[in-house]
């Protein structure tokens, strides 16, 4: 990933659009809501740059990367992207959506606490929460991956992968424009928080956390 630490790189490549492809009539709220995207100061050891968005989930989208970096070993990586309806999506209650996916590397004893996948949908809602933002019709999956190595890999240590699957809906604000800025602000408290970093705000009490490994993401 190109570096660019705490901000956005200004290598766009065609990463919104309609549909992930070029268009003349971006929506203005579409527009102002990218536009918040790219303005957003982010935590300091966050690698965040445009990527090709999916396409076919919505009429306009915008995608974004990310990595939490130290040194030379990215300890957690994700995914976010902006999808917007301009007519509205009954789904989603509302114009626009975000969807992200993030993943990082744990220690198998930690991997096995039994209460890991609901501390780690209390990070997302919690991360959402610090920042006092509205939004809605939540959902999402945590999954965790064990492996083990034989042969002549028997010499690895086992790994075991922490991976959040979710979207919301952000409530929208004047203009019919959500605050983007922000939701991408406490998508980045997520990824740090994955990635085993101490929180660099407020801590919802509700919110708990769990030691982790800092380590080098494994893909």
């Amino acid at each position: 990933m190109a570096p660019a630490q705490g901000h956005f790189s200004d290598r766009t490549d065609d990463a919104d659009g309609k549909g992930g492809e070029e268009s003349d009539a971006v929506p203005p709220a579409f527009q102002s809501a990218v536009d918040a995207l790219h303005a957003a100061r982010l935590r300091p050891g966050l690698e965040v740059e445009p990527t090709r968005p999916p396409r076919r989930l919505a009429p306009y989208a915008h995608a974004l990367e990310a990595a939490v970096v130290d040194g030379e070993d990215d300890l957690a990586d994700g995914r976010l992207v902006l999808l917007h309806d301009p007519a509205g999506h009954d789904a989603w209650q509302g114009a626009f959506r975000l969807v992200t996916l993030v993943r990082a590397e744990l220690e198998p004893e930690m991997a096995a606490d039994p209460l890991l996948p609901e501390v780690c949908w209390s990070w997302l809602t919690g991360a959402l929460e610090a920042r006092g933002l509205a939004y809605g019709e939540a959902g999402g999956t945590v999954t965790r991956a064990s492996s083990h190595y034989f042969g002549t890999l028997g010499a690895r240590r086992p790994a075991t992968q922490i991976e959040i699957r979710a979207s919301w809906t952000p409530r929208e604000g004047r203009g019919g424009v959500p605050d983007a800025a922000a939701h991408l602000m406490a998508w980045g408290d997520l990824l740090c928080q994955v990635a085993g970093l101490p929180p660099s705000g407020p801590v919802d009490a509700a919110v708990v956390t769990l030691p982790q490994r800092r380590g080098p993401q494994v893909s």
